[in-house]
């Protein structure tokens, strides 16, 4: 009989949905590194499906024929989308003269359309004749003149920066704003002004994904006993495994709901473990801690685990679990958000970068989050972290404890 493996099955199964989903457009090992495994980890656990479907047989086929037919219909609907957007800009005044032509029109006033027309006609008209009719002075178009060698070279360092921008911004699923696209061009070497950047992308359109709204879906049970509030709106911690924080969200699909129960590290942000379902029981939390857990090794008595008073969370079976993990309970108050911050904002970010468009099968959903999920751990830089990834700070962090136990 073989060693059991040290990651939740739930991990495993959407491990191999995503490798799956590629298409074979990805390998084992690119795979693998997003989601923080080996690439012959990765490649074992889609030989086990594989196997396990073997055995099943053909009884499940039909339903993941109806499933990938669910998916183009959405990946369809997406383009057509994007088409009607793109199919905005032929409206009322597009066949207008561009800024900048050889015709004047409204908005070209400012000074660098006049001295533009005034080297276009100037062979025609002369340059003083078309000065005196635009009450501009030739030394100012001549002094523009002699600049031009300069702006040709700052316009091609511009091009050359947009590219690059366009590339971090569609790389992170156009997520990622000024201050992260700054970020990531400070990490790749560049020596690049966050003002330059916002001015590129404002005039480039380029932006991030913004914040939006959503609704509270915290139950509480007001008969259950409750645990102390141990963690008193303070989102900080100085090492690892001393805080966790975790809550309950839920997502549209179709004509039902999938549930998502997450777990944080507090210090690093990182996803330690989470949790999806078509129902909001009390195992659904469970299964997340105890993966958490698991990615800590079961190194982790002591720690404090916050959440809101929800009834998942205020349950015997919880409480159960975390007592014999150790782990030291801790809860807000009732309709506070402010006391799961950290969790909330959380949400926030999964929503406005990862659920963009309407879902329609719970796989798709499944998929689209765990790819997220991992990303975010492994990729995506965090404001509070000094612009890293959770696993590169705890990397380093970790490498800084190591320093200063050696010293």
């Amino acid at each position: 009989m073989g060693r059991r493996s040290p990651y939740p099955e739930e991990f495993r199964n959407d491990a191999v949905a995503l490798f799956r989903a590629a298409a074979g457009r990805r390998t084992y090992a690119a795979v693998a590194s997003d989601i923080g495994v080996t690439g012959e980890t990765l490649r074992s656990w889609v030989r086990q499906a594989d196997e396990q479907a073997g055995r099943v047989g053909g009884r499940g086929r039909d339903s993941e024929a109806a499933e990938s037919r669910d998916e183009e219909l959405v990946r369809l609907r997406a383009e057509l989308g994007r088409l009607r957007k793109a199919e905005k800009g032929l409206e009322a005044r597009a066949g207008d003269p561009a800024a900048g032509g050889l015709v004047f029109r409204e908005g070209d006033e400012g000074m660098t359309g006049r001295w533009t027309f005034i080297s276009v006609h100037r062979a025609d008209f002369g340059v003083q004749r078309i000065c005196r009719v635009l009450r501009v002075s030739r030394s100012g178009f001549y002094r523009w003149l002699a600049g031009a060698e300069a702006r040709a070279v700052r316009r091609a360092d511009d091009d050359a920066l947009v590219a690059e921008i366009r590339e971090i911004h569609s790389s992170h699923n156009g997520t990622y704003g000024v201050r992260r696209v700054h970020a990531e061009l400070r990490g790749f070497g560049h020596t690049v002004n966050r003002k330059r950047v916002e001015r590129l992308m404002r005039r480039e359109g380029i932006e991030g994904r913004h914040l939006r709204r959503r609704k509270r879906t915290t139950v509480p049970d007001r008969l259950a006993p409750t645990a102390p509030d141990l963690v008193r709106r303070d989102f900080t911690a100085g090492n690892l495994d001393e805080k966790w924080c975790g809550d309950i969200t839920y997502v549209q699909v179709g004509g039902t709901w999938l549930y998502l129960a997450c777990v944080l590290d507090i210090c690093s942000r990182r996803v330690l473990g989470y949790s999806m379902a078509t129902h909001m029981r009390t195992e659904l939390v469970t299964d997340a801690l105890t993966m958490a857990v698991a990615t800590r090794s079961g190194r982790v008595e002591g720690v404090i685990f916050h959440a809101d008073r929800g009834s998942q969370y205020t349950s015997a079976a919880f409480a159960q679990v975390s007592d014999h993990f150790g782990i030291r309970r801790s809860m807000g108050r009732v309709g506070s958000s402010y006391d799961n911050a950290l969790a909330e904002s959380f949400w926030q970010g999964l929503k406005r970068e990862a659920l963009r468009g309407a879902l329609t099968t719970v796989r798709q959903a499944r998929l689209e989050i765990f790819q997220w999920l991992t990303y975010y751990n492994t990729r995506r830089r965090h404001s509070s972290l000094g612009y890293l990834s959770p696993v590169e700070f705890e990397q380093q962090h970790q490498r800084g404890r190591r320093l200063t136990l050696a010293a």
